[in-house]
């Protein structure tokens, strides 16, 4: 798939005039219809004046190349912070309820999970089977304020995972480090499922998880690892003009 050109279809392309002659130059071309300037995205010629002029330096920083790639995996992993903070929340609301009508957790879940049953379905994957809702079980008996407690943590959890997907989304920086300390501290529990009675889904949702904090740390320099956020923003504008131009004469033809 070309990344480039399928963020520009959707949100247009970018073009911007750099002050120093030789970016200008390989930026920039004469046609019959006028002067075109080639997209900082996607390398593509563009008929019209530019959307921008000023140093090289000063061009903006695009989601293009790796970095566009990079924005697809945290949208990717938003979504899966999503599903599992409405779960979680659903889970939650339902200790609640538990408590104070005295139903027993599989008619909880029959009733009000009944809308994700076709999804774990799919993936083979029984709610009953958690080590999760077995601890729950275990203390059904126990006071309310327990069960309030634990209600609460589920909320908060479930309400943390719903607020990581926002910024991973949105690619912000703060959603990055909230990923990653909420993400390193739910994988003991994945361990403890995993240890307790594995399955592939429990398998593979810990990989990704413990793959997901290695790709933040490492990618984004994240805690100031590899230089850290000034290091990472230098990076996007090295890059910035430098991959324009490389991927301009492996591909001709686009211009």
């Amino acid at each position: 798939m070309e990344w480039n050109l399928r963020s520009c279809s959707r949100k247009g392309h970018v073009t911007y005039a750099p002050v120093e002659p030789d970016y200008r130059a390989k930026l920039e071309a004469s046609t019959p219809l006028g002067d075109a300037w080639r997209c900082l995205r996607c390398g593509s010629y563009v008929l019209g004046e530019p959307h921008g002029t000023g140093p090289a330096d000063d061009a903006p920083v695009l989601l293009r190349g790796k970095a566009l790639r990079s924005a697809f995996i945290l949208r990717a992993l938003a979504v899966e912070r999503w599903i599992r903070g409405a779960v979680i929340v659903l889970l939650g609301v339902g200790v609640f309820r538990l408590k104070s009508t005295q139903i027993s957790l599989q008619q909880l879940f029959d009733r009000d999970l009944s809308s994700l049953k076709p999804f774990f379905d799919q993936v083979h994957f029984n709610v009953q089977d958690s080590s999760t809702v077995h601890a729950i079980q275990k203390i059904l008996n126990a006071k309310p304020s327990t069960l309030n407690v634990i209600a609460g943590a589920l909320l908060f959890y479930g309400a943390l995972q719903i607020i990581e997907g926002i910024g991973l989304w949105s690619l912000k920086r703060w959603g990055e480090y909230v990923a990653v300390v909420g993400t390193t501290l739910f994988i003991p529990l994945e361990i403890y499922e995993v240890t307790d009675k594995a399955s592939w889904l429990k398998i593979a949702a810990l990989v990704v998880n413990v793959l997901a904090v290695l790709y933040l740390l490492l990618s984004k320099r994240l805690f100031g690892l590899r230089g850290g956020h000034r290091a990472y923003q230098e990076s996007l504008h090295e890059v910035s003009l430098l991959e324009v131009q490389e991927s301009a004469h492996a591909d001709p033809a686009r211009a």
